[in-house]
């Protein structure tokens, strides 16, 4: 022990600036060590380089020739869309590159007031609230909504950001097995004590490429006097017979209290995303939720691609129509659509794979091994098929898939050479026999 205040001399023996290199080169082990664990694990995600707009063709750096792109949220082709490019082209000439603010202190254009009431009409809801990405709408929501005396109940497969989302809330959490309606309804019953009841599921469920039982969901909710929310980042512009989502799939839009949803996937791609519900619900948003107060607002260019293409969506349904002819099969003998199969779908499982998921264009291929889906990925590129392969912590552990997504611009060649190149890279692999 050192006598008196001794120690505190002793301590300065050692040079500050060393100190600070100690600390460093700890923090650089410990960082090593956590990258080695993820490089052993197989679950390591590389970051391709695209060369080119997004699209269904795309160029790569370091592969030559054109490859065929089957992992983009670019659903409805409207990303290198003429006149969605051109929209934003028009806003950031007319608006400039940004608001150098958050939106209450001086962030707020026409263009944003415009977009979000386009939203709003859209979704056939009373307002909207626009935030940078999804991510944010999902982040503010629940702190802003919720107290200690309510309750919030939520799908075990939700997307992350919901999961965050209700984690910054006060209020009492359940959650309830996937897609488990009975489950839901102890859950239900187990929360009658509190206030408010807030059930909230991805309408679409972005991983699995399976869709909520909103019916079933809305029915509990009415029968326990609960609340629903839902987040339509994979659904918003294509599910629906005129692209509202799966509310309006399945008939239940008037009994959804609230929506998130997303301008970066179908909605051009860009970025942003939006919150949509009671007017009361939206203007306690604008007082109370962190990302919003805290973020700087949607640049006018995103503003701008985003607006177009909800005009487009809005001023016809052939898009939509597009969407749907390439997610169902016609079976002509019966004059109806095949039971939700994609053409996709039902041509891999037919060659023995395994696809998660039904009636969406999500078709996540199944494989299990996380080693497995990556190195299967890397091969399918080299056949000119962009494809990722997911694991641990984005899916489960032991759930290891490669997610394909089926695009309007996508044409029945296209899908016919990603099938025969899954064939041939799943026989070397082992996948297949």
């Amino acid at each position: 022990m050192w006598p008196g205040n001794a120690w505190r001399a002793a301590l300065f023996w050692v040079p500050r600036g060393r100190r600070a290199q100690s600390a460093l080169a700890q923090l650089r082990g410990i960082l090593e060590g956590e990258l080695e664990g993820i490089r052993g694990a197989g679950t390591w995600k590389s970051e391709r380089v695209i060369t080119s707009r997004q699209g269904p063709h795309i160029r790569v750096d370091g592969v030559s020739g054109g490859i065929l792109n089957f992992c983009a949220n670019n659903y409805l082709g409207l990303s290198s869309h003429p006149e969605v490019i051109q929209a934003g082209l028009q806003a950031l000439e007319e608006f400039g590159a940004g608001l150098s603010s958050v939106r209450f202190i001086c962030g707020t254009q026409s263009i944003h007031k415009n977009l979000e009431a386009k939203i709003a009409r859209f979704h056939q809801r009373e307002d909207a609230i626009l935030y940078p990405s999804c991510y944010d709408a999902n982040a503010g929501l629940f702190e802003a909504l919720l107290t200690p005396e309510d309750a919030v109940l939520s799908d075990e497969l939700n997307h992350a950001s919901i999961i965050d989302g209700i984690r910054l809330c006060k209020a009492h959490k359940y959650r309830y097995r996937h897609l488990d309606m009975a489950d839901l309804e102890a859950k239900l019953q187990e929360a009658q004590k509190h206030r408010l009841r807030l059930v909230a599921t991805d309408g679409a469920f972005s991983m699995d490429g399976d869709i909520a039982p909103l019916q079933e969901i809305c029915c509990l909710a009415s029968r326990y006097g609960a609340l629903v929310f839902m987040d339509e980042c994979h659904a918003t512009g294509f599910l629906g017979p005129t692209g509202r989502g799966t509310d309006e799939l399945l008939g239940v839009m008037d009994q959804v209290t609230i929506i998130n949803s997303t301008l970066g996937k179908a909605l051009g791609g860009a970025s942003g995303g939006y919150t949509t519900g009671p007017g009361p619900l939206v203007s306690l948003l604008r007082q109370r939720a962190r990302p919003y107060l805290f973020s700087n607002s949607l640049p006018p260019a995103v503003v701008g691609c985003a607006s177009k293409a909800l005009d487009l969506l809005m001023g016809s349904n052939t898009i939509v129509q597009s969407m749907a002819a390439k997610t169902q099969r016609c079976d002509s003998q019966q004059g109806r659509l095949g039971g939700g199969e994609t053409w996709f779908r039902s041509k891999m499982e037919a060659a023995g794979f395994t696809i998660s998921g039904a009636s969406h264009p999500i078709c996540p291929v199944m494989l299990g091994d996380a080693r497995l889906a990556s190195r299967m990925a890397d091969d399918m590129l080299k056949r000119g098929i962009f494809v990722i392969g997911f694991s641990y912590p984005v899916v489960p552990k032991g759930k290891a898939r490669i997610r394909v997504q089926i695009s309007a611009v996508h044409s029945e060649e296209d899908i016919d050479r990603c099938v025969e190149a899954f064939v041939e890279v799943g026989r070397l692999h082992g996948a297949l026999p």
